[in-house]
């Protein structure tokens, strides 16, 4: 080998032995800067909720299984009485995040107090028409009366819309009159002083087993509210936005672990709501938690304004209020944009978090280490429609397939028949028969004679479902 190739061995193994003894140099103080972020102090923070109520469940979830600490928090959940004294503590900075009615953030916002929410939870009510045990069909309550709590409260909005909805002018087809609590509704309608109401989930458990039937959900009739949602203050954003980040973060992946680990759901849910009833708890997590409760948690818009339209009634400054003044979607939408929320539900199958159920700040908490047995019901046409008795029947596991679900998208072939369940709308049973939510109009051309209007739609109820011949809706 001749002297000038020799020298360029020996410069080019010089520089490699030098990089690779700069890099081993380098690996201690890098690993030491990994040791020191992990090693970095969680930071105590304190967030509310305003209700014992399934729609409360992000919260319980993400502190339950641990998710507030996997983002660098070490948070302590506190329950408080009403929406108006969450807001406060928001205001006061006792709390830095409040999991809370839609309602108290708007009135507050009004008054200046610069509370928004960032996240939209429950962006309907959780209200179900319960009515007589005679009654199976929505025409069948004209003449008749129904209870709400007290005139101008939310059950007295939610059965004005269902009414309308269904063609009945209330306080002229459908008596209103104002009873008080759900324990005084129940009764009424089980000694036949009434005929329908407004019953909260998971109460509507209760209603059925009492034989009451139950027509339809408000989710069925399209209502947008903002029921319960994640509240901040804009100081807060402004001051530490990483901080609101991280707890958004952990609400997102809390309603993520509440879709995929059942069972250890139904273990939290019965710990919060104090019970151990089955019924129950299966209400509470099929009807809320996986049905209402929004795998991406945007505020409703809409919904929202509904509520600024009651407010602007009495409100001067809510009739000159816009409904983007009341949230800040930039932190769900980051989220939504960088695949966080994606790769959450794309990678389920990853190892469970382990989920710790211990005391929590919940009044006279009983734990149940037991985990409920929760058996679906299964669906029973309450009436026939000689039209479609011909129809060809759906198999009744697809009757009886949940929400959550996710049914074959296969386009049908030749008619079905299919009953109505909670929470299914014409265009939901669109893109499950026909891949394609637009085509609705193909299903309630198919029903004119029964169906007065898109929306005239319940539990019960047998609708044709046409084949699909590939055209539009």
């Amino acid at each position: 080998m001749n002297s000038r190739l020799q020298k360029f061995f020996y410069r080019s193994f010089s520089v490699i032995f030098a990089l690779a003894a700069t890099f081993a140099a380098l690996l201690p103080s890098a690993s030491l800067a990994a040791d020191a972020a992990a090693s970095q102090p969680l930071k105590k923070v304190v967030i509310a909720y305003s209700g014992i109520s399934p729609s409360q469940a992000p919260a319980w979830m993400a502190y339950e299984a641990g998710l507030f600490r996997k983002y660098g928090l070490d948070a302590q959940l506190i329950f408080t009485e009403s929406g108006s004294s969450t807001v406060q503590t928001l205001i006061s900075g006792d709390v830095i995040a409040a999991q809370v009615a839609g309602t108290s953030v708007l009135q507050s916002n009004l008054k200046g107090s610069g509370v928004v929410m960032i996240a939209g939870f429950l962006n309907t009510m959780d209200y179900k028409l319960v009515v007589a045990r005679d009654i199976t069909r929505p025409d069948q309550l004209k003449g008749k009366a129904v209870a709400v709590s007290r005139v101008g409260s939310s059950s007295d909005f939610a059965t004005r819309y269902a009414l309308e909805k269904y063609g009945l002018t209330p306080d002229k087809d459908v008596a209103i009159i104002q009873i008080g609590s759900q324990p005084a509704r129940f009764s009424a309608l089980e000694t036949g002083k009434i005929h329908g109401a407004m019953i909260a989930i998971p109460l509507t458990a209760k209603a059925t087993k009492m034989g009451l039937n139950i027509l339809a959900d408000l989710q069925m009739l399209g209502l947008e509210y903002q029921h319960t949602g994640l509240a901040v203050s804009q100081s807060l954003i402004k001051s530490n936005p990483e901080l609101v980040r991280n707890v958004l973060k952990a609400f997102v992946e809390g309603i993520h672990y509440m879709k995929t680990h059942r069972e250890e759901a139904l273990a939290i849910m019965a710990k919060y709501l104090k019970t151990d009833d089955p019924d129950t708890l299966q209400e509470a997590y099929e009807s809320i938690c996986q049905t209402l409760i929004p795998e991406k948690p945007y505020p409703t818009i809409k919904g929202i304004q509904i509520i600024v339209r009651e407010m602007g009634a009495k409100d001067a400054s809510a009739r000159a209020a816009r409904p983007e003044q009341f949230v800040d979607l930039s932190f769900i939408k980051e989220l939504d944009r960088s695949g966080f929320i994606d790769r959450l539900y794309k990678f389920t199958a990853v190892a469970k978090v382990n989920t710790r159920v211990e005391s929590a700040p919940v009044p006279g908490s009983s734990v149940k280490e037991k985990t409920p047995v929760v058996e679906a019901k299964k669906v029973r046409p309450t009436w026939t429609e000689e039209k479609i008795k011909t129809a060809k029947q759906v198999p009744s596991a697809e009757l009886q397939s949940s929400t959550q679900g996710s049914p074959a998208k296969t386009a049908i072939t030749e008619s079905q028949l299919y009953v109505v369940k909670g929470g299914d709308t014409l265009s939901k049973l669109a893109d499950r028969f026909y891949n394609s939510g637009y085509k609705w109009g193909k299903i309630y051309e198919a029903n004119r004679d029964v169906l007065k209007n898109p929306d005239y739609i319940y539990v019960g109820m047998k609708l044709a479902i046409p084949a699909d011949n590939q055209a539009g809706g």
